[in-house]
């Protein structure tokens, strides 16, 4: 080394120094590499975490409809069904009794007529209540129409249109029609009952990436970003049946400007 002369020994140096920096370039590369990396699996596994919190709401809230729905079946059944059949049972018993007079015969005979016609009529409304009779006979297309005639009214004016009519759900399984009719069912409820709404619109089309459904109304709306507002509304219950339907929902609406809600099944 004492024989190298300084021109040497600066092309040595600047030799060192070039592979020192190469050096701490390669690591400092490395470092943003793995730290980058961990960074991207973090979020990674957040968003993981959060579709598994989202399906586990999901999953929370297709339960809890369908209990509340077990509920209201089963209150139905004892309030009006269960309770009237004790009363025509009980009557029923009083026509064995001996020594009753022809008038005493007549009226226990009408009010077991009076009572089974009122359970027959209950039966009704919680069968129209489980599946509508115009949705199994008619199709969901006629249900919709005939949904949308019964909420209309006065100053509330419901429009649907659906050009290609029952064409547009002969891709749906038909056990599947009962979700879009409830889901709508809950939309017009809150528009009308929340939003205030007198104008709705839903249209019906369909694409080669399956059928769509739009829907709006001229309410107050709401800031979508308030999950608290969300859940009040219900979405819970209309999300868990679109994602029954394998779907998906996007929801848009401001304060003063109404609803847009587009469903793609």
């Amino acid at each position: 080394m004492n024989n190298l002369n300084p021109k040497d020994m600066e092309i040595i140096s600047a030799v060192l120094y070039t592979f020192v920096a190469f050096v701490l370039m390669i690591i400092a590369i490395l470092f943003f590499v793995y730290y980058s990396r961990k960074k991207i699996i973090q979020k990674e596994l957040e968003k993981k975490d959060l579709e598994i919190d989202y399906q586990k709401k999901l999953l929370q809230a297709t339960i809890l409809t369908q209990e509340k729905e077990r509920e209201r079946i089963a209150q139905d059944l004892h309030d009006d069904i269960s309770s009237k059949l004790n009363i025509i049972a009980l009557n029923s018993h009083l026509l064995t009794s001996t020594g009753l007079s022809s008038a005493e015969v007549q009226e226990i005979t009408g009010n077991i007529i009076t009572t089974t016609g009122v359970v027959l009529e209950s039966s009704r409304t919680i069968a129209h209540n489980l599946l509508p009779p115009i949705l199994d006979k008619f199709g969901l297309h006629a249900a919709i129409d005939e949904l949308c005639q019964q909420s209309s009214g006065g100053t509330i004016k419901i429009e649907y249109k659906n050009d290609t009519k029952q064409r547009t759900f002969d891709a749906i399984p038909v056990e599947q029609h009962l979700h879009i009719f409830r889901i709508l069912q809950e939309l017009i409820n809150n528009s009308l009952r929340h939003g205030k709404a007198t104008r709705i619109m839903i249209v019906f089309n369909k694409d080669n990436n399956g059928c769509y459904c739009n829907y709006s109304d001229n309410g107050s709306g709401f800031d979508t970003r308030d999950i608290k507002k969300l859940a009040g509304l219900g979405m819970k219950n209309i999300e868990s049946r679109v994602a029954m339907l394998e779907g998906e929902l996007r929801v848009e609406s401001e304060i003063n400007k109404g609803i847009h809600v587009t469903i793609n099944f």
